[in-house]
Parts: structure tokens; sequence; C-alpha cells
């Protein structure tokens, strides 16, 4: 029963690659996203910092995004 299901009257090879290419290409398509949005929030975060103690409090008033990166960055430091 398993091994007709693996064979799959011959296709098998065809269908358990075509899984496994695209499992692996989300999975770098995940990393590589991942990856950037880090790198981008780092930057934003960096550019936050540098702003004046009033500019900083309008900015993080304003933005519901800027606090929750800011406020996830400082944990992963």
């Amino acid at each position: 029963m398993i091994k007709d299901l693996i064979l799959m009257n011959g296709y098998g090879v065809f269908v358990w690659s075509s899984f496994i290419i695209t499992f692996l290409a989300c999975g770098v398509f995940y990393y590589k996203t991942r990856k950037t949005l880090k790198k981008y929030e780092k930057e934003f975060a960096k550019e936050i910092e540098e702003l004046s103690t009033e500019k900083k409090k309008i900015v993080l008033e304003n933005s519901k995004i800027a606090s929750k990166i800011l406020s996830s960055y400082n944990k992963s430091i």
C-alpha cells in the first residue's frame, strides 16, 4: 500500500521531486525575505535613534509600526 503511494504508477518520481523543489524554493524565499526584513528593521531603528528626543516622541506617537519595530529591536539586542 505504501509502495503504491510512493510509486504512483510510475509518476512518483516526478510528483515527489516537484514537492521537494517547491518546499525548497518556499524555504529559500522565506529565509531571504526574513533576512531582508531584519536588515530594514535595523536600519529603521538606527534612523529613529538618531532623531532628537522631541522628533522621536512624535514619530512613536503617530506610528504603531515604529513603536513595534523599536520594541522588538531593543529586545533582540
